[in-house]
């Protein structure tokens, strides 16, 4: 997908005759961010240094050093990391009295987090908490409320702040926004079935005016629902922006028939997907052994069970095993 937006940046300025200057490619990592800046220079060469390619959270940081201080803030602000998130949050908790057997402090967190990435504010969560009549719900308000007063005393954003903050700079500056977007007429985003709430808001905010927007991205590949990312921002682009035009990449060049025949038909089973089918010329592959287990006891006993078959039987060595897991 990298590599789709780097040669897509080689052509608008090389066959459109567009300006660097004018061009904004975004992503979630650095390390992704290093490898587009690289190819990115590779390709254009001259000019290429006055492109932004960088993430979402390094895109807004830059932005919101120079204007912050039109919504409330100094622009030398800090911004806070898990450590020092605990710290305060350690604090409000010590100071009305919460009982962190009961909430923890992580889980509170996590729920704050959860409202920035959908762009609830405090006042806004407090509304629904109140609707709900849960009451743990009106406890992680008031603590929600507290932490961002906190947060603003101390002149400090938090990861998510960011980019919440970069969305009410421009929904309430509409000439920072206006100078946004006549600086990045063309604007690239890697891993978009990735996005959030917030980041969406951001990107449709700057690509508003002239609609230049590409986004890469495989409805397929969305497993981060659970860090806040809405697949619909990606099921439903075509809606938001009704003038897209959507090519599939469907020819894969890494994985045998095998593999994709099998993935196929387990992903076609989605319900909520664009519809697409991988196809590839390399060869057939081994076939695919499937096991299934009522625990993980039964797994670990079936794995170490092959690897031994296949040291009596093939002298396969044991370092040249591997077993894979998802997580720690």
């Amino acid at each position: 997908k990298t590599r789709v937006l780097t040669h897509r940046t080689a052509y608008l300025i090389e066959e459109k005759g567009v300006n660097p200057y004018n061009i904004m490619a975004i992503t979630f990592t650095n390390k992704a961010a290093g490898e587009m800046r690289e190819r990115i220079d590779q390709l254009v060469g001259y000019g290429s240094e006055s492109i932004w390619v960088s993430t979402f959270h390094s895109t807004c940081v830059r932005i919101l050093r120079r204007h912050i201080d039109r919504i409330g803030f100094d622009t030398n602000f800090t911004i806070y990391d898990s450590d020092d998130q605990k710290t305060l949050m350690k604090d409000i908790c010590k100071r009305l009295n919460v009982d962190t057997k009961i909430y923890k402090e992580r889980s509170l967190l996590a729920a704050i987090s959860k409202a920035k990435d959908e762009l609830v504010d405090p006042q806004e969560f407090s509304l629904r908490a109140a609707a709900s009549g849960d009451f743990a719900k009106r406890k992680q308000a008031e603590i929600y409320r507290e932490y961002q007063d906190a947060l603003r005393r101390n002149n400090a954003l938090d990861f998510d702040d960011l980019i919440v903050k970069t969305v009410e700079l421009f929904q309430n500056c509409g000439d920072v926004l206006e100078n946004y977007q006549e600086r990045f007429r063309y604007i690239m985003v890697d891993e978009y079935q990735d996005t959030n709430t917030a980041q969406f808001k951001f990107i449709s905010l700057l690509a508003s005016k002239y609609e230049n927007l590409c986004v890469v991205g495989d409805d397929d590949q969305s497993i981060y629902k659970f860090r806040g990312a809405n697949i619909g921002n990606i099921l439903g682009f075509e809606h938001v922006f009704p003038d897209a035009k959507v090519i599939r990449l469907e020819q894969n060049y890494r994985s045998t028939k095998n593999i994709l025949n099998a993935a196929n038909a387990v992903i076609a089973n989605n319900t909520s997907r664009k519809s697409k089918t991988l196809w590839t010329e390399n060869s057939e592959g081994e076939r695919i052994h499937f096991r299934q287990f009522m625990n993980g006891y039964e797994e670990a006993e079936y794995v170490i069970g092959e690897i031994s078959r296949a040291h009596r039987e093939n002298g396969a060595k044991y370092k040249d095993c591997a077993v894979l897991y998802r997580t720690n």
